[in-house]
C-alpha cells in the first residue's frame, strides 16, 4: 500500500519549510529513511507496479493439458523447461488437480 500523494507532498512541504526530518516522520507516521527518499524524488506520485516475466505461459500449459492428459508433471516441466513444482503450482492455480476428470 502506498503514502497518499497529499501526505508525501505535506511531509516534504514541512521539511523543506524548515522541520526536521525527524520531527515530520513523528507527526506523519513515517520513518526518517522514507522521507529522506521523498526529498530525493523529483515526482512524487506513485510509481506503476511493475509486472513478472513468467517463465511459464497458461494458455500453453492448459492446451498441452488438453493434447496430452496422461502427460506427467515431470514431462510437462520438461517440455515447457521448468521445475516440476511450477507446473504443479500453475495446474493448482488453474483448478486442474486431477487428471483424470478436469477437462471432460
Amino acid at each position: 500500500m502506498t503514502y497518499s500523494y497529499d501526505m508525501k507532498e505535506r511531509a516534504v512541504s514541512y521539511v523543506r519549510s524548515g522541520g526536521l526530518q525527524t520531527e515530520a516522520s513523528q507527526i506523519f507516521g513515517v520513518t526518517t529513511r522514507t522521507i529522506q527518499r521523498w526529498l530525493c524524488r523529483e515526482d512524487l506520485m506513485p510509481r506503476p507496479a511493475k509486472s513478472r516475466h513468467r517463465k511459464l505461459d497458461k494458455a500453453a500449459l492448459y492446451q498441452h493439458v488438453r493434447d496430452y492428459p496422461d502427460a506427467l508433471l515431470r514431462e510437462r516441466a520438461a517440455h515447457f523447461g521448468v521445475h516440476v513444482n511450477a507446473i504443479w503450482v500453475a495446474l493448482r492455480r488453474m483448478n486442474i488437480v486431477k487428471k483424470n476428470d478436469t477437462l471432460r
